[in-house]
């Protein structure tokens, strides 16, 4: 590990939001099967490879005994999302977090510090996709506590309400495109058949690695050719 990722993993907090109720789903979505664990483990795993602290966001703690980090209960119960943020940044020993959601399986490394690379610039540094921002994967400072904390106090519940009062800077779709060019960093999972689909995809591509390649074969009227690459 360099300088600066040593840097970055220690001064930059990441905080995972497993408030949401799952409505669509009708289970907890963090819970499901997913590559030999929880769903959760593999965010987990994912960014506790890239940051020193881990926080969790939840009301229900117990749930997630099994995860070697830090949890936190919403200091605004039942205001959604950013209630969720807030509490997650309020409780951050760093001045800024990375944000994500609990249900977010492709995350990507080389996005995440693009976008934390940025943190000095802004109060917020948010990736835009061909939906909008997506503020569920996005850098906060400190900086946003009290506008934050105004906006949950007005009982305004989106993210980007409390944008106007502090510096936001965009990582456009175009830049987050030559990174991810399928902007698959910010897929979620809502639905069964959202699982199912993931599930699907990921069968079909551990069947394709594991696939084994035959050297194609050449016939003519008298011999067969192998062509050996």
């Amino acid at each position: 590990m360099t300088y600066s990722e040593t840097e970055l993993s220690t001064s930059v907090t990441a905080v995972i939001l497993a408030g949401g109720q799952s409505s669509r789903m009708g289970s907890n979505k963090a819970l499901l099967p997913y590559r030999g664990g929880r769903f959760i483990e593999s965010i987990h795993r994912q960014l506790s490879a890239l940051f020193e602290d881990v926080l969790l966001v939840t009301g229900t703690p117990e749930q997630y005994a099994f995860l070697d980090c830090r949890t936190v209960p919403d200091r605004y119960p039942g205001m959604g999302a950013l209630a969720g943020l807030h509490a997650g940044l309020y409780a951050s020993r760093t001045p800024h977090i990375f944000a994500v959601a609990c249900d977010m399986p492709y995350l990507n490394d080389s996005l995440i510090r693009a976008l934390l690379a940025r943190r000095h610039q802004a109060d917020v540094v948010i990736p835009e996709s061909g939906h909008g921002l997506e503020p569920l994967h996005a850098v906060y400072g400190t900086g946003c506590l009290s506008a934050m904390e105004q906006a949950l106090r007005c009982e305004r519940r989106r993210i980007v309400s409390f944008f106007p009062q502090v510096r936001v800077q965009v990582f456009t779709s175009d830049l987050v495109a030559t990174i991810d060019r399928e902007f698959t960093s910010f897929s979620n999972i809502n639905t069964p058949a959202d699982y199912f689909e993931l599930r699907k995809n990921e069968n079909r591509a551990h069947e394709t690695l594991n696939q084994p390649i035959n050297p194609p074969l050449y016939k003519s009227s008298n011999y067969s050719v192998v062509v050996m690459q």
